[in-house]
């Protein structure tokens, strides 16, 4: 890869970019653009592989000369999706059906190279939730407000108090962006990583 390219991360989240910042000094971050709309039916982990390279190629078409970087999560609760709460209620609502089970998450990230070509993977994480009373969620909500995380919580923080149990491959993928795939993804497309 020219020492010039460009590397792009096609989100405006900073949990993202603070993953990202694990494996490079410098990037750029842009915002995709695109409708996270669902399709019915869809598994899980097919939508999030969508939106990932939707993302990646939204960026990718108005950069080029660019690596571009996508990632999608998608929450899993025994077939129906939790997305991000938005408000407290929602929080509230999301926890509180997610106590005592498992919720899977679909991590997905792309690249896209230089010519244009695209790479995804999907990582898979399982989360134990414990039981939660209602006075658990209200602490923990007012207390991290993690309105803009799929599942309602942020596993970095205090949100890994309300687990049981995490399965995955990847730490980081239940924060937004598995960095062993991103690794290995941008590898693949000419970045040189140690």
């Amino acid at each position: 890869m020219s020492p010039q390219a460009t590397i792009i991360l096609a989100s405006t989240s900073h949990y993202r970019a603070a993953l990202l910042r694990r494996l490079l000094e410098h990037f750029e971050q842009a915002a995709p653009g695109t409708d996270e709309f669902a399709i019915e039916r869809e598994a899980p982990a097919v939508r999030a592989a969508r939106l990932a390279e939707a993302k990646a190629r939204a960026v990718a078409a108005t950069r080029p000369g660019a690596v571009v970087i996508g990632s999608d999560q998608v929450a899993d609760l025994e077939g129906t999706v939790l997305d991000k709460p938005v408000t407290v209620h929602a929080a509230h609502k999301q926890l509180a059906v997610s106590s005592g089970r498992e919720v899977v998450f679909h991590t997905a990230v792309c690249v896209v190279d230089l010519r244009g070509d695209a790479t995804t993977h999907v990582d898979e994480t399982r989360v134990r939730f414990r039981e939660l009373s209602t006075e658990d969620i209200t602490r923990y909500v007012e207390r991290e407000r993690p309105l803009d995380c799929a599942g309602s919580f942020k596993c970095e923080g205090l949100g890994i108090a309300l687990f049981e149990r995490i399965d995955n491959e990847d730490p980081t993928a239940l924060i937004g962006l598995p960095l062993i795939a991103t690794a290995r993804l941008l590898r693949q497309a000419g970045v040189v990583l140690p």
